[in-house]
This record gives C-alpha cells, sequence and structure tokens, in this order.
C-alpha cells in the first residue's frame, strides 16, 4: 500500500451550495422549513445541564475508575448532545434572536469546563462557507496535524483522545478571522465562574469529571466518530459530506444527517429528516454511515484512512470572508424580491 502524504485536491467549489439550488427548484416545499426555530432545543440544553451537573455531584468523592468510566460510559452522551446545542445556536436555530442564541451557548457550555461555545461559532460558520479551504475551514486538519499521526492506529487513538486540543491549535492558522469578540469574552467570563463554582461547592475530582466527559464526547469514543463520519474519504474517494443514519442521532439531534445540513444550513434539527424524505432523488443516491462503532474500529484500524483523507481546495467562489452561511435563506429570499411587483 502507497503511503498518502497530501490531501486530496480539488478545483472546484464545494458541492452543497450547487445542491440547494437544485432541491429547492425541484422541490419548492423545502422553502417552508427554512428559517423556523426550535426553541424546544433549550429544554434539551436544560436536561443535560442538570443531568451533567448532578453526575458531578454524584462522583465528586468517588475512585477515579468510577469517575472516569461513568465520563466515557454515561457523561460523553449528554455532553455530546450540549455540544450539538451549542452548534443549533451558532446557526441562531433556536430562538429568534441572535443574542438569545448566544445566551443559550455559553449555558449549554457551562458542563463542558472549557469556554469554546462563542468561539465555535465563529469558525465553524466559516466552515460552511469554505469547506476545504485550508486557511479558512477549522475543521480540517493542520498539515503536521496529518504528517504526525499519518495513518497508524495507536497515533489516530491519540489523536481522538486529545482531539479539542487539536481543534484548538488548528484555529491559529485562521488569520483572516476575528479570534476575540464580546461574546467569546462573555463565554470565557461565565465559564470561568461556573468552574471556580463547582471546584467550591463539589471539588476538583467533580471538575475533572466534566473535562473528561467533554473529551470523550468528541474523542476516543464512538461518539468521536462523528468528526470521521462527517467530512473523511471513507466510502469514495470523490464525495466529501456523508450523513449518519443510525440510532445516534438520538443523542446527536439528528446532526447525522450532515449532507442535509449543508445544504440548508438554516433548517433545525428537527426538521432534518423532512429533507431527506422531501427530495429522496438527491440523497439516496449518496454513500452514508449507519454505525458509529464500525465507523469508530475502522478509521482506527484501517490504514488506508488518515488525516490525509480529506479535500482540500483554494478555490472559495463568490464567497466573502464575511459571509454567515445561509445560502438557503438568502436564496428564498432574493427570489421573494425578484418577485415582488412593481409599483
Amino acid at each position: 500500500m502507497a503511503k498518502v502524504t497530501d490531501f486530496v485536491r480539488s478545483n472546484v467549489s464545494e458541492p452543497h451550495r450547487v445542491r440547494t439550488r437544485q432541491i429547492l427548484k425541484a422541490h419548492p416545499e423545502i422553502k417552508q422549513l427554512i428559517g423556523q426555530k426550535n426553541p424546544t432545543t433549550f429544554w434539551v440544553i436544560l436536561g443535560c445541564v442538570s443531568m451533567m451537573v448532578g453526575m458531578a455531584w454524584l462522583v465528586r468523592d468517588q475512585s477515579w475508575w468510577i469517575v472516569v468510566g461513568a465520563a466515557w460510559l454515561i457523561g460523553a452522551f449528554p455532553a455530546h448532545t450540549l455540544f450539538v446545542c451549542i452548534h443549533e445556536a451558532a446557526h441562531n436555530l433556536i430562538f429568534r434572536k441572535p443574542t438569545a442564541n448566544a445566551w443559550a451557548a455559553i449555558f449549554a457550555n457551562l458542563p463542558t469546563v472549557l469556554p469554546t461555545a462563542l468561539s465555535f461559532k465563529n469558525f465553524h460558520i466559516k466552515h460552511h462557507a469554505f469547506q476545504g479551504v485550508h486557511e479558512l475551514d477549522a475543521d480540517l486538519p493542520d498539515w503536521y496535524e496529518a504528517k504526525l499521526i499519518n495513518n497508524y492506529s495507536i497515533g489516530k487513538a491519540l489523536w481522538l483522545l486529545f482531539f479539542p486540543i487539536f481543534q484548538a491549535i488548528r484555529t491559529i492558522r485562521m488569520h483572516e478571522l476575528a479570534v476575540i469578540d464580546k461574546w467569546v469574552a462573555a463565554n470565557i467570563i461565565v465559564q470561568l465562574a461556573f468552574d471556580a463554582l463547582i471546584v467550591t461547592l463539589f471539588g476538583w475530582k467533580a471538575l475533572a469529571f466534566l473535562l473528561l466527559c467533554l473529551f470523550f464526547s468528541v474523542g476516543f469514543h464512538p461518539l468521536g466518530a462523528r468528526w470521521i463520519q462527517e467530512h473523511y474519504l471513507t466510502l469514495d474517494p470523490e464525495q466529501e459530506t456523508y450523513s449518519y443514519y443510525g440510532q445516534l442521532n438520538g443523542v446527536n439531534l439528528n446532526v447525522g444527517f450532515h449532507n442535509e445540513h449543508h445544504d440548508f444550513p438554516s433548517i433545525p434539527w428537527n426538521k432534518l429528516p423532512q429533507i431527506k424524505s422531501s427530495a429522496p432523488e438527491y440523497y439516496d443516491t449518496l454513500k452514508y454511515h449507519t454505525s458509529y462503532v464500525k465507523l469508530f474500529f475502522r478509521f482506527l484500524f484501517d490504514q488506508e484512512i488518515s488525516l490525509y483523507s480529506r479535500i482540500v481546495r483554494k478555490e472559495r467562489g463568490r464567497v466573502t470572508v464575511a459571509d454567515q452561511s445561509k445560502p438557503d435563506l438568502e436564496l428564498i429570499q432574493a427570489q421573494e424580491v425578484k418577485a415582488e411587483p412593481v409599483a
């Protein structure tokens, strides 16, 4: 087997904006879903935050093997759900007002110790707008990252284990994007105050439990396979986005419907399955995953899959750095303006 030493290069723009236009032309009924909000997501946030804080209290005086085991077996699941809720808030899909979504994200961030919610929003929106553009897409591994890990099983296991650290380091290369704004600052202040409160009331072991929940929820855990599922070239050398249609979509709030989400980022998680059912001819022809457990072990032990198994591009299309990644909403708004009668 030849050793792969570079990413897969593409000379065309990312595929989603083109498909958005095609689907809306073929299925105009999907327009009704665009721009909807799902405030029920806040109740999910409240439940998961309460569950994780309650677990932190329960394990505060337990032995370390119970702390680690509880984090991997139980805590990783609500932590992952909270991450998806932060993702929904990043797209302003919970409440009408962006300010309310920002505070919802800050609240959802509390049990996961590190203040990442608002910085995630800033970088994630650019992932949608510039998928595969190395200097603007923080979802892409760094060059050093791919070279360091290569396709070795132990390297990939360590990469998953420390995924939040690698993700944070990637943001350094985003020179065109602002790193700190008032919301990121507010996120940091609130999070540090919450962490201090946990240590004061429950102790350091409780804080360590919450931190472990974060690392397991996005890393060395079957849930961590989500990062491989979304954009790694695991099933087709040319298809760069994959959906997941499995049971864990209940935990990750349908974010497994990833082609659907990239095509329509202005539609909340509870409506994503309706996109697929409304336009099956566009999604049934795409390859997809059905098991995170299977993908988790395949990623670890299949030497043909490495961090180089990603498509990169220089082509930015006509998108500006200020783009807020609402191509579906902008498209129907432009159509509505065009259809308005001239006075």
